[in-house]
């Protein structure tokens, strides 16, 4: 296996000294609008912005079945119990279940569904594997913010990914608004890369799947990102989906309305882009959160 003693570090964080900003080295669309189901148009707008929007990527049956579901694992003693569930801080509601495309056959079946599958390899130009996926709950009165941050970051720092070149889906189980607490993303900001300061303490993870600590962008870099790029605020109904460049700046605000908001999240990254060892952490996280296992899907 390649080591990052042996591949040039393009994007170095987690440092002493000051928060640098790094231009991205490759681009954000690798395929073309004849190897899947984006237009030319729409490769173009995710190439400039970092996003996508698809309405009704699935149907309204499906979405009431993945969500029968999620409403029975956040109930599944077994599941509580597991590693894999992130439960809030302070209500000790479920937040996140991890690796559901190896431990569920309903998300296992849309983690490998083509209308999902094929819009990762055209935009990756290349087959993908599963890096990571989740569902997530936000519920009403209770669901927590997650600050500004950018994935690509952790999953450099922590998971040994090289560059950029993974996408990540979200689909809607629940209608998005823009008050319970939906994606918002600084679009165009995925074309630089925010290096952040500090060591990557030992077993991060297990603190910053609640609330980040390392790998926490500086806040006058942020300040700068939003007043060059601005902050788009994506809402929309169960069963859309939005797919989003890995190095993309986003966060989400908490959810004090009655109106919870839970997603699908399905991370692919190119097989051209595995994983090698950490460039910023002591080892790599557990397998739920970032795989080892780099076959193609």
């Amino acid at each position: 296996m390649t080591t990052p003693t042996t591949m040039r570090d393009r994007y170095r964080t987690r440092l002493d000294g000051e928060p640098d900003v790094i231009a991205r080295e490759e681009p954000v669309v690798f395929g073309t609008a004849d190897s899947g189901p984006y237009t030319a148009e729409e490769l173009g707008r995710l190439e400039q912005t970092g996003y996508l929007q698809v309405p009704d990527l699935v149907t309204p049956d499906e979405v009431e079945t993945m969500s029968a579901e999620l409403r029975r694992l956040s109930q599944d003693p077994e599941v509580l119990a597991d590693e894999r569930t992130v439960v809030e801080s302070t209500s000790q509601e479920v937040r996140s279940i991890f690796e559901v495309h190896l431990s569920n056959p309903v998300f296992s079946a849309i983690a490998h569904d083509p209308r999902v599958v094929e819009r990762a390899r055209q935009v990756l130009g290349s087959d993908v594997y599963i890096h990571q996926s989740r569902v997530n709950f936000k519920p009403g009165f209770v669901g927590k913010e997650f600050s500004w941050h950018s994935d690509f970051e952790t999953w450099h720092a922590e998971d040994g990914m090289p560059g950029p070149r993974a996408i990540s889906i979200s689909i809607a189980l629940t209608d998005n608004y823009s008050y319970n607490g939906p994606l918002m993303i600084m679009p165009g900001s995925h074309r630089e890369f925010i290096s952040c300061v500090g060591e990557t303490p030992e077993d991060n993870f297990k603190e910053s799947l609640v609330m980040q600590g390392a790998g926490t962008p500086d806040t006058k870099v942020l300040r700068d990102f939003a007043d060059r790029y601005g902050i788009d605020v994506l809402t929309g109904q169960a069963g859309g989906a939005t797919m989003f460049d890995s190095n993309c700046m986003h966060a989400s605000n908490g959810n004090v309305t009655p109106y919870s908001r839970s997603n699908v999240f399905i991370v692919f990254n190119s097989v051209e882009n595995a994983c090698v060892e950490p460039f910023a952490a002591p080892q790599p996280r557990p397998h739920y959160l970032g795989a080892r296992d780099h076959a193609p899907i």
